[in-house]
């Protein structure tokens, strides 16, 4: 009997994202509804990775996008749910009938999505009714590129922000000797918004978009602060932002040692008036933005493809580890000292282009960008069966890396959950589950403190 043809069954795509921060939800739900191939066509099922970084229900409603279901789940966890029939049809143990989900999102970093493809391959090892697999990365890619992307490898889908990411792409899976045929260009999913309109010569609103990481040291965070507070003295007329990414206790997707919150708490003579901390979705900040300063983040791209005058900041180098290196080219590399001259820096146009974040395109929101992917989509949704996941990481090819990425994650050599990794819930008490819960939060809010208070004061304590 053939396979059903998945593309026709059905006129709503079944979609599961599993993330594993605040915004790699948020770029994974967005790519999953950029991928349908209509709007609203998309049946959401959301999945958060249990760990550090899970977000809290704080974070998910800043980001605004929701799922029709959403679930916290281990690796394993999430596994078993993929394992689960997706129709009435039965299925051999061992051998999963047609899969829940037509199309898995995984937002994760590299050695979790390396993981969960080893999984899926461990449930289809032969050529069947599989989900199509996609990943991709949440933003500005300046660190660790062969390394991620070759733990994404293996995905049916590995989508690039850009002309410029998916040419580097293909030439890291090349150079390793992996197929890099599942590389597709696209564009960051959350580009889009009102384009700018300035009101006069001189910026009103300016935006200073932190990172919770970048710069990671102390004095490097309340300097850029200082500087940001002073920007507002020096321009009474000018209201001074400072776009925050998370509360105190809270994780995004990289740690935050020294939150900007206490900074300002510690700051000589404080906040001025015109300069405050805020929350909130970053598009909406930006609707009302006449100058977004930063130093590294996505933000900027989201700025510059709307026309704000944007500065990625040079006060502390031009260097790797902060990621403004990426913009070398933009035309936005700027000091504060300079932006308290005036400045208004302008996006390089064929930097803009290559970048895929072309101011023409503000109010878009990655709508054609999207049309590679789309129908990369379609025709393997049509072919019902697909064939195993190849990833390129191997026991052959990485036996001294690729079992500690799988233990990790409660996984064996073979992909396999091993023992007890997956509690079975049924017949579990709800009071049991929420004991569980309140224990796995008590545990997240002991690290984050151990992070935030008591981590710095250990290495104060050895620079004595």
């Amino acid at each position: 009997m053939p396979a059903s043809n998945r593309a026709a069954d059905r006129a709503v795509l079944r979609v599961a994202v599993l993330a594993d921060s605040d915004t790699r939800w948020k770029w994974g739900a967005l790519t999953a509804r950029r991928l349908a191939p209509e709007p609203g066509s998309v049946h959401l099922t959301g999945f958060l990775l249990r760990g550090r970084a899970t977000p809290t229900a704080r974070q998910l409603g800043e980001v605004g996008v929701r799922a029709d279901r959403l679930t916290e789940v281990t690796c394993a966890g999430f596994l078993a749910e993929l394992a689960e029939p997706g129709s009435s049809s039965p299925s051999e143990p061992g051998h999963p009938g047609p899969a829940p989900y037509d199309v898995v999102v995984l937002a994760l970093v590299g050695g979790a999505v390396q993981a969960v493809l080893h999984g899926a391959r461990a449930l289809w090892p032969e050529p069947g009714a599989r989900p199509v697999f996609v990943t991709g990365y949440v933003g500005v890619v300046y660190e660790k590129l062969a390394d991620g992307l070759l733990l994404r490898h293996g995905a049916d889908l590995v989508l690039a922000n850009s002309r410029h990411d998916a040419a580097r792409f293909r030439e890291v899976y090349e150079g390793a000797g992996a197929d890099a045929g599942a590389v597709v260009e696209t564009a960051l999913p959350f580009l889009g918004g009102a384009p700018h309109q300035p009101v006069g010569d001189t910026p009103h609103r300016v935006v200073f978009a932190v990172q919770p990481s970048v710069p990671d040291g102390r004095a490097d965070r309340a300097y850029l602060l200082g500087r940001a507070a002073e920007h507002a003295r020096l321009h009474p007329e000018r209201e001074v932002l400072i776009k925050l990414r998370s509360r105190p206790g809270e994780h995004t997707t990289h740690l935050e040692e020294h939150p900007y919150q206490r900074l300002a708490e510690r700051l000589p003579g404080g906040l001025p008036a015109n300069c405050r901390l805020v929350y909130g979705n970053m598009g909406e900040v930006l609707d009302t933005a006449d100058l977004l300063v930063t130093v590294s983040s996505t933000a900027a791209l989201e700025s510059l493809h709307r026309g704000i005058p944007t500065a990625v900041l040079t006060d502390l180098g031009i260097r790797e580890a902060l990621g403004n290196h990426h913009f070398l080219g933009s035309g936005c590399l700027a000091s504060w000292t300079q932006l308290d001259a005036g400045l208004l820096p302008r996006g390089n146009p064929e930097w803009l282009a290559a970048q895929g974040v072309a101011p023409a395109a503000a109010g878009d929101a990655g709508g054609g960008a999207y049309a590679a992917a789309r129908s990369r989509l379609a025709a393997l949704l049509e072919r019902g069966r697909l064939p195993a996941l190849a990833p390129h990481y191997t026991p052959t090819t990485a036996p001294g890396y690729l079992p500690g990425i799988l233990a990790r994650h409660q996984l064996g050599p073979d992909g396999r959950p091993l023992p007890g990794s997956v509690r079975a819930a049924a017949g579990e008490s709800r009071l049991r589950r929420k004991l569980r819960a309140h224990l796995r939060e008590a545990a997240r809010g002991a690290y984050r403190h151990g992070v935030q208070r008591v981590a710095p004061v250990i290495r104060r304590l050895g620079e004595l």
